[in-house]
């Protein structure tokens, strides 16, 4: 039915390894999990972000989970970690991968990450939003439909990737 990546990681499934920050308007990937859970699959996607050198921006509505987000990626890993720090702490804007409740984007972000229903604002400047939400949860479900529908009104690529046994398929 779609356009099937088998094994291919989450990264290869939304497009992080395109070459360079497009001009084009910003492009809108919703990355449908199933299988894993956010703390299983943000950081391998935060991982090819800054492999192509870009830098992330993830924003989620609540506090709890930035200050979640803040200590796992620092030990989700034992061999690695991703460096990163909350908008609220000094030096904010240096940070390659920023984790905020906030609309700003101080790191000059190129890729912004939404979780937990979080609302996209303004995407100018942005190459790529990523939707990421829990097919499990109704709540992120019905919130992940009204921002499908919000982002395609306002004229942005969309894709929808759905997490599959054995990867990652292309449903739209």
């Amino acid at each position: 039915a779609g356009d099937r990546r088998g094994d291919a990681g989450p990264g290869a499934a939304v497009g992080i390894e395109d070459d360079g920050v497009s001009e084009a308007p910003c492009e809108v990937w919703f990355y449908h999990l199933e299988r894993s859970g956010l703390d299983q699959v943000l950081p391998e996607l935060l991982e090819r972000t800054l492999a192509r050198g870009w830098k992330a921006l993830v924003r989620s509505r609540e506090a709890d989970r930035v200050e979640h987000l803040d200590g796992w990626l620092w030990s989700y890993r034992d061999e690695s970690f991703l460096p990163h720090g909350p908008s609220d702490e000094p030096q904010a804007a240096r940070q390659p991968i920023l984790l905020t409740t906030d609309f700003a984007n101080p790191n000059g972000a190129d890729v912004l990450f939404l979780v937990d229903g979080a609302e996209p604002g303004e995407l100018a400047g942005y190459a790529r939003c990523m939707i990421v939400f829990d097919g499990r949860d109704t709540a992120q479900l019905a919130v992940a439909r009204a921002q499908w529908k919000a982002v395609k009104a306002k004229g942005h690529a969309a894709v929808y990737w759905k997490q599959q046994g054995r990867g990652w398929e292309k449903q739209a």
